[in-house]
């Protein structure tokens, strides 16, 4: 395995004659938001282009999360339903929600090809360019330029609404700040916790060893009170593929720096009696799975991402090469330690990664999965209010339906033991969101959609931020750009009936009626088993 291409960044050179691309609408990130805001505006009728950091599109979709958060079936509607239709073509089934990433991939690049679309590679972006309280155009690191009447944030991180000047928040708000009951500091959760008394300290029983790695916080004064607000962020990992066919499967590699003394807390965790860090595979079609977090010590990476969504690109290389070592780490650490029990050495040994997915960057997944990074603060944002159905607003552009689910923001000791923190898991019912999420403020930018990282407190972005949400507000916003270009006006000028019709022309769900079949106890519970 070459671990050549396993980067999040790599300078590039600027060249002697950089491009100047025009188009009437230019969406930075190759995310599915970006590729069925694509499709949205190139059936419109008119020309997009989409601007991408690294080389590939397609997003976590076609980078492991191949087991869909789906929640309510009924609630995907548009080019996101389009797409499990394709994936249904694909396999040639009735019926299919789960897929390869390379079939994720086969699907985009389809779509990509099918509508023109433009596709910029390897796009750094430097600098954005305004014009009062309206974008220009948008300069790279390589000098190259794109030019549009609107813009479209289609990444992960929101890079692109931050240097236009647009208001944004990261980390969780207090539940004070919009009234919420489940945001800001979260003890007690009953998932992903240790199941047993798990000693932090490098020598049992003496803090004056140290913590053990992967532990952040020791100090009483440190772990704050429930419902606090804090710049923490919930944990990220990679959704690892994997598969058992010997004639496909890649043993587990060593990775660079690697270091087994970052699972010593899960050793004492087996040793404990506890052995469920792979519980949580999800079966793919072809014998493959999607491995995700799962438990007290497993694949999320807790604590170790805080600087993401703010930092440079050269800081996010490194936490990047660090998630990829801790997480690739763990898995042959599971399969090759003498110290684990030959049992569970056996059985993660048994898995390894698929010869026919990645293949350019090794069969690993190439997009660490940011589950939030900034989040937009519009004229509306969304809360836990509108996940628990005790608001509604009166101009949706798609639903959301999966659970209201942050993963653990940090790894602390109370009382002599070790804790993890900040997991929410609450059902929710299928609920609407508003276009006002996805714009800016007036004052602050007249064209520039956010779709990703859209106007939403952190506990309610804990249910929209899915992949097929995304697909839904990305059409949504591709539909309002359309609008907004062949009417002349402002993103926020834009009429919500027109907006509205335009996306029932294209298929979107827009309100969860009482015809419609749903129980999210039932959903959250075919995950987490009952309570």
């Amino acid at each position: 395995m070459s671990f050549d291409q396993l980067h999040y960044y790599i300078p590039t050179k600027k060249p002697t004659n950089p491009s100047v691309v025009e188009k009437d609408a230019i969406i930075y990130g190759g995310s599915p938001a970006g590729i069925t805001a694509a499709i949205q505006i190139a059936r419109m009728g008119l020309t997009v282009a989409i601007v991408e950091f690294s080389n590939h599109i397609g997003g976590m979709t076609a980078s492991g999360l191949g087991a869909t958060d789906l929640g309510a079936e009924a609630a995907v509607g548009g080019i996101a339903k389009e797409f499990y239709q394709e994936i249904v073509n694909y396999y040639q089934k009735e019926k299919q929600w789960t897929f390869e990433p390379k079939a994720a991939k086969e699907v985009f690049h389809k779509w990509i090809n099918d509508y023109h679309i433009s596709v910029y590679y390897r796009q750094h972006l430097d600098e954005v360019k305004k014009v009062g309280e309206k974008i220009t155009e948008i300069v790279m690191e390589n000098g190259n330029t794109f030019k549009g009447s609107i813009f479209i944030d289609c990444s992960y991180e929101g890079d692109l609404l931050a240097k236009a000047g647009v208001s944004y928040f990261v980390g969780r708000e207090s539940n004070a700040t919009y009234k919420e009951i489940y945001n800001g500091i979260q003890f007690g959760s009953p998932h992903h916790k240790f199941e047993k008394w798990i000693d932090p300290y490098v020598i049992e029983g003496d803090p004056s060893s140290g913590l053990l790695p992967g532990i952040t916080e020791n100090e009483p004064e440190q772990l704050g009170y429930q419902g606090q607000g804090d710049r923490r962020i919930q944990a990220y990992n990679f959704r690892i593929c994997l598969t058992k066919d010997p004639n496909n499967r890649v043993a587990f590699p060593q990775p660079p720096n690697y270091d087994a003394g970052r699972y010593e807390l899960l050793l004492r965790y087996i040793r404990a009696g506890v052995w469920d860090a792979m519980n949580l595979h999800t079966m793919l079609p072809n014998g493959k799975s999607d491995l995700n977090n799962y438990g007290g010590f497993s694949t999320d990476n807790i604590g170790m991402n805080y600087d993401w969504p703010e930092g440079s690109y050269e800081r996010r290389e490194e936490i990047f090469q660090d998630h990829l070592t801790y997480d690739l780490g763990m898995l042959y650490f599971l399969a090759n330690d003498e110290r684990v029990p030959a049992a569970i050495r056996a059985e993660v040994s048994e898995w390894g990664l698929p010869k026919d997915e990645f293949v350019d960057t090794g069969h690993w997944p190439h997009q660490l999965y940011i589950r939030e990074g900034r989040r937009m603060i519009s004229d509306y944002v969304m809360t836990d209010h509108n996940c628990l159905g005790q608001t509604t607003v009166n101009d949706s552009i798609g639903l959301a339906s999966f659970h209201m689910d942050s993963h653990h923001c940090r790894r602390v000791v109370i009382d002599g033991r070790c804790v993890n923190e900040g997991d929410v898991q609450v059902a929710v019912a299928p609920f609407a969101i508003s276009y006002r999420s996805i714009r800016p403020r007036a004052e602050e930018c007249t064209n520039l959609l956010v779709p990703v990282c859209l106007s939403s407190s952190h506990i309610a972005y804990g249910s929209i931020r899915m992949e097929p949400v995304f697909m839904i507000l990305g059409q949504a916003a591709g539909a309002a750009a359309a609008l907004a270009i062949s009417k002349r006006i402002s993103v926020q000028e834009i009429g919500y009936e027109q907006l509205k019709e335009e996306l029932l022309l294209g298929g979107q769900v827009l309100e969860w009626t009482k015809e419609m079949e749903d129980d999210p106890i039932k959903r959250m519970e075919a995950t987490f088993g009952k309570q």
